[in-house]
């Protein structure tokens, strides 16, 4: 097992930007696609994936010192903090169930696919971790190996389903043709946003606010450019982090700088992906007439969309907000505020792009999500326990990608319901 780990780490150690590229080359070779355009299309799908990072990079390095010196200027004092999913990731591959879940996934995915139940081929081996720290919440509460794997299992069904219940509307408003979002946390969310957001449609007045970026655009012109909106919400940040004047203006470039480049380098990836899509849809057509197949894609994919940015950007001081005033509330959001947007990245769609909405519905999950987080915490610290540094005075952690995640949370408690009858 401690050697089976050690190759999952290693390959995995690699990251996307390599990862990617092999992945992508061998299933093109699947779905016949000439070996010369499969080697092309993995290595632009590659550096279209080192481009979304560098811009990710900029986005993190900028939202998380805001977000910290907001805490710091505020003085939220909460005792559990959000360590972000770099460290949850970091303990769930430790945990023993960890790499077999990778075969495990593969092997539910291929079956549901040559069943006819999934249309998705999730690619995204990068993401498996979200599957793996399920399987790995079921284990350490019933401290039984085969409920791990079970519960991996029934998550992993459950990711397929919902890409493809979701994958209509991600293709129609982001352009990602024969693509579908399997990221965990992204799904996660959307399951409790989407159910919100048709309530607030529903609301006199506020259905008829119309805040999308083509409408702002139109309304009030050079401010509704992307790079421009990007300026006005990173200087907005900036402001409520006590920045001096010049940390504002450069805040605001950086954000306006994500904004503008992130688009561009999601559309490099897509060049990747499109040899891929078009080789699998001819094989599969040959052979089961128009049947339909998608690529299992990261939420990553979605932050080229200014509203999706937007709105990720501005429940940055909308979730520290809620840490203070919810009741019931421990958690410190902190790790995990850079990555907001990658939440929404199923909620936009839905809405058609209206960030007002989006960010009502994420706003109410948000609130919810900071509770769970709470409840999910011992846990999350028996996992990351002597595997991650926690931060200076944190007795235990959490974090919104795991610990806020509606569907992770509920096989959380199952588990806890299941030990207690063991």
């Amino acid at each position: 097992m401690d050697g089976l780990m050690d190759v999952v780490q290693s390959i995995l150690g690699a990251g996307p930007s390599v990862m990617l590229p092999i992945i992508i080359f061998i299933v093109g070779i699947i779905f016949r696609v000439p070996v010369k355009k499969a080697i092309i299309s993995g290595i632009t799908v590659g550096i279209g994936m080192i481009g979304i990072n560098l811009v990710i990079t900029v986005l993190t390095t900028n939202v998380g010192p805001a977000a910290q010196a907001m805490v710091e200027r505020f003085g939220l004092n909460l005792t559990i903090i959000d360590a972000g999913w770099p460290a949850v990731s970091a303990g769930t591959w430790a945990q023993p169930i960890a790499a077999v879940m990778i075969p495990v996934i593969l092997i539910v995915n291929l079956i549901m696919l040559a069943l006819n139940r999934t249309k998705t081929l999730n690619i995204d081996i990068w993401n498996y971790w979200h599957v793996s720290s399920v399987a790995a919440t079921g284990y350490i509460v019933t401290k039984s190996f085969f409920f791990g794997i079970l519960c991996g299992i029934l998550f992993t069904i459950i990711i397929q389903i919902i890409a493809d219940k979701t994958a209509p509307k991600v293709q129609e408003y982001y352009g990602l043709e024969g693509i579908s979002i399997t990221t965990g946390s992204a799904q996660g969310y959307a399951i409790l946003a989407l159910p919100v957001g048709w309530l607030v449609d529903k609301i006199p007045g506020i259905n008829k606010l119309d805040v999308k970026p083509e409408t702002i655009q139109k309304r009030f012109g050079i401010f509704g450019e992307p790079m421009i909106m990007g300026i006005i919400i990173g200087m907005f940040l900036g402001l409520l982090g006590g920045y001096d004047f010049i940390g504002i203006l450069k805040i605001g470039m950086n954000m306006g700088g994500v904004m503008f480049l992130m688009p561009r380098m999601v559309k490099i990836l897509m060049e990747g992906l499109i040899p891929i899509q078009e080789g699998a849809q001819k094989l599969l057509q040959s052979r089961y007439g128009d049947r339909e197949i998608y690529l299992g894609m990261d939420a990553a994919l979605a932050t080229g969309s200014p509203a999706a940015l937007s709105t990720g950007l501005l429940m940055v001081p909308i979730t520290l907000f809620l840490a203070v005033i919810l009741p019931g509330n421990r958690v410190l959001p902190f790790g995990d505020l850079a990555t907001i947007p990658f939440f929404a990245a199923l909620v936009v769609p839905s809405r058609k792009g209206n960030i007002l909405h989006s960010v009502i519905s994420l706003t109410v999950v948000m609130a919810a999500a900071l509770l769970m987080a709470t409840n999910f915490a011992p846990v999350i610290t028996q996992m990351a326990q002597g595997i991650v540094k926690f931060p200076d005075g944190a007795a235990q952690i959490t974090n919104l990608d795991t610990g806020g995640n509606f569907l992770k949370w509920i096989f959380l408690k199952l588990s806890e319901v299941v030990a207690s009858i063991m």
